[in-house]
């Protein structure tokens, strides 16, 4: 989403990390996606770490700069803590040590406050998108996912926080289905508008 908000080119090759071609270990040994390779000569292999990046390249609503260390506050407890209950949650059977609804109430923690920064504001922080909505929505997602009655029961106003994301046209444009990648087709190049 950033990038596209950013209006930056990229060639987009799609993974199907069941089936990872070589080309991505020899971009990056991590071999994982997403990956960004700027020019040949940079990597950038954290969906976190690109945002920013983009953001340098192209931020015309300010939305790193608004607020900026709330902002990366809220960052660091999404990925230092609630990734950490979400996990469990999401794969509760995986994690015998308690149970589904334990695992839930932890990522409550987290989504409480998210719910309660929304009671003035359309978005996290303010009426207007930010860093900070972008970058953990793809985490609030994958927990609402879990059980949608659920979540939207408890926490109302983050559920229309996300689904106000997940309509917008930034959010649409980047969710094209693209064919997964041959080394052998023609590249792909995309700014997702």
């Amino acid at each position: 989403m950033a990038l596209s908000y950013s209006k930056i080119k990229v060639e987009l090759k799609e993974i199907l990390l069941s089936n990872r071609p070589s080309e991505l270990y020899a971009v990056s040994i991590k071999g994982t996606v997403p990956v960004l390779c700027i020019n040949n000569t940079t990597v950038i292999d954290e969906s976190l770490d690109i945002m920013k990046w983009a953001l340098m390249q192209n931020d015309p609503n300010s939305w790193i700069s608004y607020k900026k260390r709330i902002q990366f506050d809220i960052i660091e407890e999404n990925d230092n803590e609630f990734k950490y209950w979400l996990d469990r949650y999401k794969y509760f059977d995986r994690f015998p040590e308690n149970n589904r609804d334990y695992y839930r109430a932890k990522c409550g923690e987290y989504l409480i406050k998210l719910n309660q920064l929304l009671e003035c504001n359309q978005y996290l922080l303010t009426n207007k998108l930010l860093f900070v909505d972008v970058a953990i929505f793809p985490f609030i997602r994958q927990c609402a996912n879990v059980d949608k009655y659920w979540f939207k029961d408890t926490y109302a106003k983050l559920a229309n926080w996300l689904n106000n994301i997940i309509e917008s046209k930034l959010f649409i444009s980047v969710m094209d289905k693209y064919l997964e990648y041959n080394s052998s087709q023609r590249p792909l190049i995309t700014n997702f508008s």
